[in-house]
């Protein structure tokens, strides 16, 4: 799974942001799907991420209208009334390989929890709200004892005008949004960005953050 991936992609964002070196995209626009399809970049460099409400024929429409066999990464979106019945309805498209991976979307631990002891799939991915303003640190400690991998949404909060990054980008020659990204890298998260600067966004993997620079963004909450 890509570090840096892209969500709510438009058609006319993917050229663009393939050609940035993005490979993992969160589609719902089945245009969107057929646009990676005929982008000749070869399926098994892209990684795929969709979201499931409840029904597995949910998934299995969309994915026909993705014009895709399989999805790498299916989310069974925020927890419904009766999410173990759909995540274990999200299990049979794991296990008949339409869906690579199979993970969640804002889950809290007695969510998690309740999945450990009644399914017998631990998410691979938990897809949360995430930066230096919110970094819900025993959620994520949770998910690294399991096994979890956290995925950031809004990874740059309402961060990207604070002073004391500001300061962090001048130091390094990068811009705020970069030096926010880059301390989701550190801490190993899997990042999902906005389409509105993606070749910023992406430009995160030539510099390193300083220990105590890192500290001071995961203590900024």
């Amino acid at each position: 799974m890509p570090q840096v991936g892209l969500a709510a992609v438009s058609t006319t964002t993917v050229a663009e942001a393939l050609a940035a070196g993005y490979r993992g995209f969160e589609v719902a626009d089945p245009d969107v799907g057929q646009a990676l399809v005929r982008s000749g970049v070869p399926r098994h460099e892209l990684f795929v991420t969709t979201r499931m409400a409840e029904s597995p024929r949910a998934f299995e429409e969309s994915l026909a209208r993705l014009r895709m066999d399989y999805v790498d990464l299916c989310l069974l979106a925020a927890p419904v009334d009766d999410f173990v019945q759909a995540w274990k309805g999200l299990e049979k498209v794991a296990a008949d390989g339409r869906a690579r991976a199979i993970g969640v979307c804002d889950c809290l631990i007695p969510h998690l929890r309740r999945l450990s002891e009644e399914t017998s799939t631990v998410p691979a991915v938990n897809r949360v709200e995430l930066n230096p303003g919110h970094v819900q640190p025993i959620l994520r400690a949770y998910h690294s004892e399991h096994g979890i991998t956290t995925q950031a949404y809004r990874p740059l909060g309402d961060l990207v005008g604070n002073d004391e990054i500001g300061f962090m980008a001048q130091k390094y020659g990068k811009t705020p949004a970069q030096i926010i990204l880059r301390w989701h890298v550190e801490l190993k998260h899997v990042i999902s960005v906005e389409p509105t600067a993606p070749r910023e966004y992406i430009d995160i993997f030539d510099f390193e953050l300083a220990e105590d620079d890192v500290l001071a963004l995961s203590e900024m909450a």
